[in-house]
């Protein structure tokens, strides 16, 4: 300590720095502990690193997979003449090749009426709508044409009755002339009102002799509006007419009444507005509902064959 203090003295004096000298050094420190907390068998556990978030990418290709699952585009098949008539599905999406200088026309349903027409790129393409025919057979026409060559757009047309997505095109090549569409949902709802309508038309059945009908049949009960207008039979089977509004509303099953009042339902046929029942019976039951069922009730007279006709 006494040879340090003179020289520190003299250096600050001159003004010049003097080194301290290195402290002692402390005795070795003792190993770190790990804070990490400690599992069931006692071993520290590793923290986990913190897990990045993956940022999910636009769908882009699903989008552009399900654009060409649901395109359709003209074959030669689909022609008829010069037009290119495609079957409507609702979702899909119709390919229309134009041209500049060529109009491509679109024609709607007969009695379709048109709603709204809206295109992606409506300053390059001209668009517009008329009419041909008129009352039933009138018929809403869209007319589309480019401005050039290498453009592309869609075009959407809603209606009263579906809404159709086309994807336009143009190009430098030949143009499609017209463009329509077949409707086989339409048409198998017309079959099957044809054969509905066939049907109720056709006679009941054939071979029957008038003098083996009865007609003796009392139907009583409930009057809802599908109450039978009349039962009859013709020794063999038993025929329930009911009004036309059957065929439009909800029909109720036929139950056959014993001689002890229990009943049990009964195989009959619906033919147009008959119920056709393969035998004869005393009393029957048509029940339509659980709570406060309606009920209407057919008994059979002890009539002779061929009497009360038309009654």
């Amino acid at each position: 300590m006494n040879g340090i203090a003179p020289i520190m003295a003299a250096s600050l004096l001159l003004g010049t720095a003097v080194a301290t000298p290195p402290a002692r050094t402390a005795s070795p420190a003792a190993p770190a502990v790990s804070t990490a907390p400690a599992s069931a068998s006692g071993r520290a556990q590793m923290p986990r690193r913190p897990t990045r978030r993956l940022h999910a990418r636009p769908p882009a290709g699903a989008i552009a997979a399900a654009k060409r699952r649901a395109t359709a585009e003209p074959a030669a098949a689909g022609f008829l003449n010069a037009v290119q008539v495609y079957a409507f599905a609702d979702g899909a999406l119709y390919k229309l090749y134009a041209a500049p200088e060529r109009v491509t026309d679109i024609a709607l349903q007969p009695g379709e009426s048109l709603v709204a027409v809206a295109a992606g790129d409506t300053a390059r393409w001209v668009i517009g709508d008329t009419s041909s025919g008129s009352g039933a057979d009138k018929r809403t026409h869209i007319l589309v044409k480019p401005f050039a060559p290498g453009l592309a757009t869609n075009l959407v047309i809603t209606t009263d009755r579906r809404t159709y997505h086309l994807a336009l095109v143009s190009s430098s090549g030949p143009a499609m002339a017209g463009l329509a569409w077949s409707y086989p949902q339409d048409d198998l709802v017309a079959l099957r009102a044809a054969a509905a309508q066939a049907e109720a038309k056709a006679p009941v059945a054939s071979g029957i002799s008038l003098d083996q009908l009865r007609f003796d049949y009392v139907v009583s009960g409930d009057t809802p509006p599908w109450r039978p207008l009349r039962a009859f039979d013709d020794g063999r089977q038993t025929f329930i007419e009911f009004p036309e509004s059957l065929a439009t509303g909800e029909a109720p099953p036929l139950f056959l009444v014993d001689a002890k009042g229990e009943a049990q339902l009964v195989n009959y046929r619906v033919q147009g507005r008959f119920y056709i029942v393969d035998r004869l019976f005393d009393v029957a039951e048509l029940r339509l509902g659980a709570k406060d069922a309606q009920v209407v009730r057919i008994s059979r007279g002890t009539g002779e064959r061929g009497k009360g006709r038309g009654a």
